[in-house]
């Protein structure tokens, strides 16, 4: 079973996540989009760290690459339905289910295809906050001064595999959906109640 004693650095997870060359491609090609707030967020990174640590390749097993942008301006699913076709557009060669999430208008949605309340978020930052497993809060920004980190709740539990539900969004029949979809990808992960 991997595990890390190391305390996890950013520059250690950003290294790992751009070993994945569908990251580091859609990183590079991000900002052409013009996506306001946007971010590479979620299972294509904290995947990677986890095949990289059970000695896979590391685009293995990954199902799709989402993005987080924020554009409280254009809320129409019919807008996000058209940033979704640029993406494509702009990702085509890769060959990789690549989706796009106006965060401003998780709300609007949310409860409807989930089953439970979703506060009005501010920022995709917030979105990124919200994910249901604690460790897999985080996200990768190309800023003006190279590639920004965003993990709101550290990085080490990430490593060491322990998925544990975050407080900020508790809906327990998710969560527990989930972790056993990520353990039977990867069995050496451990689901803390």
């Amino acid at each position: 079973m991997p595990r890390s004693s190391d305390t996890a650095t950013p520059a250690q997870f950003i290294r790992d996540a751009l070993q994945n060359g569908h990251n580091r491609a859609i990183l590079q090609r991000l900002p052409a989009l013009k996506l306001p707030d946007a971010w590479l967020v979620a299972g294509c990174l904290f995947q990677t760290v986890w095949n990289l640590r059970s000695g896979r390749l590391p685009e293995a097993q990954i199902k799709d690459y989402d993005l987080f942008y924020f554009d409280a301006a254009d809320l129409p699913e019919a807008a996000e339905a058209q940033v979704n076709e640029r993406v494509q557009a702009c990702f085509a060669d890769l060959g990789v289910l690549i989706e796009a999430k106006n965060q401003a208008r998780v709300h609007t949605w949310y409860e409807a295809y989930f089953g439970f309340p979703y506060p009005a978020l501010r920022s995709s930052r917030e979105g990124i906050d919200r994910f249901l497993v604690r460790c897999t809060c985080v996200g990768l920004s190309q800023g003006p001064s190279g590639i920004e980190l965003y993990a709101p709740n550290g990085l080490n539990a990430l490593y060491q595999g322990v998925l544990a539900p975050n407080p900020l969004c508790n809906h327990r029949p998710l969560f527990e959906q989930k972790t056993l979809d990520y353990r039977a990808r990867w069995g050496w992960l451990e689901i803390h109640p």
